[in-house]
């Protein structure tokens, strides 16, 4: 059978634009009910029975069955021997990866993450505390799916943040089990464990990991159990179960965000090469078939030299199947009227990954309000920011780019105001608070502001 990928043909000029375009964007980020009881029930499961729980949902869905936490613990020496077993070529990769990424998020700290004070006129000292979370929980995909670079944008700017401890967990299902389209009645106590993933934990400095995955792991970060301690925050993408967990268990513990399915905008002027543009909308879609691909631009020609190109090459792609499905199903060519209204249509999508394909992109930049990052000229795909550039990968989806911002060194850290008023500060911040305070019915809070107004009264 021959694969098709038709992504849909729009034009801003159509009358049913609107009608098609909301279409087209239309995602659910509902989660099936029986996936949400499932989760509920596992959670509370977990709270109450701790260690015990955790290995029997092991066992049951991953096949790895254990004697007790401490089998299915990763040591430091575990990260050592992975790293020394991948190819040489790995290892520099890893390495050049972490040293950009670090310093990418080193800048980020010195920009946004530093405290800081003043005094005001009458001696009043204000300002803001910026300290790291104590240990935050790091979930990465396991088994087949394994991605050793989100362990990298994770991992490394909670380092930078001064982050103590971090906890990885990572599935390591046993072939035939649940996880991996089986059974789930492996008895092995060693699941398919992946080298990059664990040469990128010795990489990034992981405190600590468990070959635990699913809605257990979160419920075991989120509450602690007699073997995984309880952390502050937990981030790291996942499946169904897993952004259900994270959902149900924000506020007893810090979450990064919920993902939806990955998504490519690229603006083009019509100058790049249309087979790199092709294979940059390929890129998301070979994610999974709900991931979405949109090729905004005012040249019908080049919209249609980008089509053949998708033609040509989707037979050399393994995932085919997959990228036919993405950009049949969600995928996009527009025809815009120019690229002023390319980059309006881009803010009312916010997309994840923005590439301006351009001869001059920084033309365009400044019309760009709305992305989770912005990949600008013909020269800078999409897959190098996902990998090595340095900027996080970990993006706001689903157009939450309008309020929500890239994982960074400021999710691993929280701000405490500081204030310290002066005698003579107080006597004119207390005035202005007592008639506040009286205004609103809060005796209490009145006297304790007039309280400092009495002359001659000093703390001892």
């Amino acid at each position: 059978m021959t694969l098709v990928a038709a992504p849909a043909r729009l034009s801003t000029a159509a009358a049913t634009f609107e009608a098609d375009f909301a279409a087209r964007l239309h995602w659910s980020a509902d989660t099936d009910a029986a996936i949400e009881q499932r989760v509920a029930d596992i959670l509370a499961d977990v709270q109450k029975r701790g260690d015990a729980a955790v290995l029997e949902y092991t066992a049951r869905f991953d096949g790895l069955s254990a004697p007790n936490m401490a089998a299915l613990e990763l040591t430091q020496a575990d990260f050592k021997a992975a790293f020394d077993a991948i190819p040489q070529a790995q290892r520099d990769a890893l390495q050049a990866a972490a040293k950009r990424v670090r310093s990418y998020h080193e800048a980020q700290k010195k920009a946004s993450g530093e405290s800081w004070s003043y005094r005001d006129e009458d001696g009043t000292l204000l300002g803001q505390k910026v300290t790291p979370l104590d240990r935050v929980g790091i979930y990465v995909p396991g088994g087949k799916a394994a991605y050793p670079s989100s362990l990298l944008m994770n991992a490394i700017p909670a380092h930078v943040a001064g982050v103590q401890e971090i906890i990885m967990v990572v599935p390591t299902p046993v072939r035939g089990s649940v996880a991996t389209g089986g059974t789930g009645e492996g008895t092995s106590t060693k699941g398919e464990r992946n080298e990059l993933v664990l040469a990128a934990a010795y990489v990034a400095g992981v405190t600590r990991a468990f070959t635990i995955g699913g809605a257990q792991a979160v419920a075991a970060l989120a509450y602690g159990t007699a073997t995984v301690p309880k952390v502050d925050k937990i981030t790291g993408p996942g499946n169904a179960y897993v952004a259900s967990a994270k959902k149900r268990v924000f506020g007893t513990v810090g979450i990064d965000m919920i993902a939806g399915p990955s998504e490519i905008l690229v603006l083009a002027d019509g100058t790049t090469p249309p087979d790199w543009v092709a294979m940059d909308l390929f890129s998301q879609a070979e994610h999974d078939e709900l991931a979405q691909s949109i090729l905004l631009c005012p040249d019908a020609a080049y919209l249609d030299a980008v089509q053949r190109e998708i033609d040509r090459l989707l037979p050399t792609m393994p995932r085919a199947e997959i990228i036919a499905k993405s950009l049949t199903g969600r995928g996009a060519l527009i025809l815009t009227k120019d690229m002023e209204e390319a980059c309006a249509i881009s803010n009312r999508i916010a997309p994840e990954h923005l590439e301006v394909s351009s001869t001059d992109p920084h033309r365009w930049e400044p019309l760009l309000r709305h992305a989770g990052a912005i990949f600008l000229g013909a020269y800078t795909s999409e897959s190098l920011g996902d990998y090595c550039a340095g900027p996080n990968h970990v993006l706001p989806t689903s157009g939450t780019a309008r309020f929500s911002s890239p994982l960074g060194v400021y999710d691993f850290q929280k701000r405490s105001s500081i204030i310290e008023v002066s005698e003579a500060g107080a006597q004119v911040l207390g005035t202005i608070a007592a008639e506040l305070a009286y205004g609103e019915g809060l005796q209490a809070h009145a006297q304790a502001a007039e309280m400092r107004l009495k002359a001659g009264v000093k703390p001892r």
